[in-house]
Formats: C-alpha cells, structure tokens, sequence
C-alpha cells in the first residue's frame, strides 16, 4: 500500500537536439543527389535520436533513401542511360 514512486526519468543530455535537421537533411540529399550524404546525415539524425530520447525513424528513412539512390545510380550507369547535360552533346 505504501509503495514509493518510481525514480523521475533521467534529464535530456545537454547540448542543442538536431534530429529533424539531420533526418531532413539526409532525406533530401539520399532523394536528389548524393546517396552518400544521405546514409551519413542518417546516421547523425539516429544518433542524436538515441541522445535525446527520441524517434529515430527519419535517421532510418534517410538511410533507406541514400541506400536506394546508391542502387539506382550504378543500375542507370551500368545500362547506359545516365543523364548527359545538353551542353556536352
């Protein structure tokens, strides 16, 4: 009956929480250019995400995305078919 309460969670680290800013980040650069950076700014937004206590699912999303961009780059390189800017025609 008299059972004390259970300890309050432990305080967020300090410092400045970007994990939107790196999951974002990664998301767009896996989608549009850079599959590399995308799996790297992934990994940050997880990171961060573990620090602060929070959702690491667009850390995830930002690595499945670079991961995807990587395949599909070597898939349209090995066909052939890459994108030749006008110029060089």
């Amino acid at each position: 009956m008299n059972a004390p309460y259970p300890p309050p969670p432990p305080p967020p680290a300090a410092g400045r929480d970007r994990t939107t800013l790196w999951g974002i980040l990664g998301i767009i650069t896996g989608l549009l250019c850079c599959g590399i950076l995308g799996i790297v700014f992934g990994y940050l937004s997880i990171r961060d995400a573990k620090r602060f206590g929070k959702s690491p699912l667009l850390g995830w999303l930002a690595i499945a995305f670079g991961v995807i961009n990587i395949i599909a780059s070597a898939i349209i390189r090995a066909r052939g078919h890459y994108y030749t800017p006008y110029w060089y025609r």
